[in-house]
């Protein structure tokens, strides 16, 4: 459990992990430099159960390094996020380590809700799926179940595409190892005042980055004229969703910023819309 600044909201949090069906679990809470009371809050729980640990970083790391540490800090089978201001639904840990046990190869799972039944489906199906049919591997990591070594064998989560590091990491865990999709929720996720405006302008150009990065990066199981495709496709996504951005809140220089910060070269333009 990452946590900054979630005074409010960490006690719920706390509970609804502890007080899970499923018992034999460590909850460790990686404190980011919180200004408000979130660690004495925490305290008070780790004083009265053993399970809960804390760790309080000496500097401010930001969101995905902050998972990471959490994840380097982790000594149990399988590693499961619950950030400090959503909940875990009760039955649910239980629920996904039965069926990460039933399988002596699983290595990665996440929640859909468009799924009837546990799923196991192959890296390649996955990919194919998600690039071509219907996009999935977009879960946060509030909604993913994962085996404690096969995250550490990925390197953790990348930390250079602001929210949509996940994305990235997804699309790698895709290229790496089957999936197990569980047909439930795992977490009640909280929506707070301004998170989507900001999500969203860091998404315009992070959501670029991380896709171009992934086409040149990633062991994906395409042929080269299908990358190319999807290259030109992530040129002409930036090109629209930068217009829509400009022609909603008419703010040119966060425009002007995310083209640059998108590293988005003229070529790309020229190859996204007219080819």
């Amino acid at each position: 459990m990452t946590a900054y600044n979630r005074e409010k909201f960490i006690g719920e949090a706390i509970e609804s992990v502890i007080s899970s069906t499923y018992q034999n679990l460590e909850l460790i809470i990686v404190d980011d430099c919180s200004a408000d009371s979130t660690v004495e809050i925490a305290k008070r729980y780790a004083q009265q159960d053993n399970r809960v640990k804390i760790h309080i970083n000496e500097k401010n790391l930001g969101d995905y390094p902050n998972r990471n540490k959490a994840v380097s800090l982790a000594i149990g089978k399988y590693v499961m996020f619950c950030d400090s201001d959503d909940t875990l639904l009760k039955d649910s840990m239980t629920k996904v380590v039965a069926l990460a046990e039933a399988d002596s190869q699983f290595n990665f799972g996440f929640s859909w809700a468009y799924c009837k039944e546990p799923t196991k489906i192959s890296s390649y199906d996955a990919l194919n799926k998600h690039f071509f049919k219907q996009q999935f591997l977009y879960i946060g990591p509030g909604g993913t179940f994962m085996s404690n070594s096969f995250i550490r064998r990925m390197g953790g989560y990348p930390v250079v595409y602001g929210p949509a590091n996940d994305m990235y990491f997804n699309l790698k865990v895709a290229c790496h190892s089957t999936i197990l999709i569980f047909p439930f929720d795992l977490m009640i996720y909280r929506q707070h005042e301004n998170q989507e405006i900001n999500n969203n302008y860091g998404y315009l150009y992070n959501n670029f980055r991380y896709m171009r990065d992934a086409l040149e990066e990633l062991p994906l199981p395409f042929t080269i004229k299908q990358v190319e495709r999807l290259k030109k496709k992530n040129y002409r996504r930036f090109v629209v969703n930068l217009f829509h951005y400009f022609f909603k809140t008419l703010h040119f220089k966060n425009t002007a910023n995310a083209w640059k910060l998108a590293d988005f070269k003229f070529k790309y333009f020229l190859q996204g819309v007219f080819h």
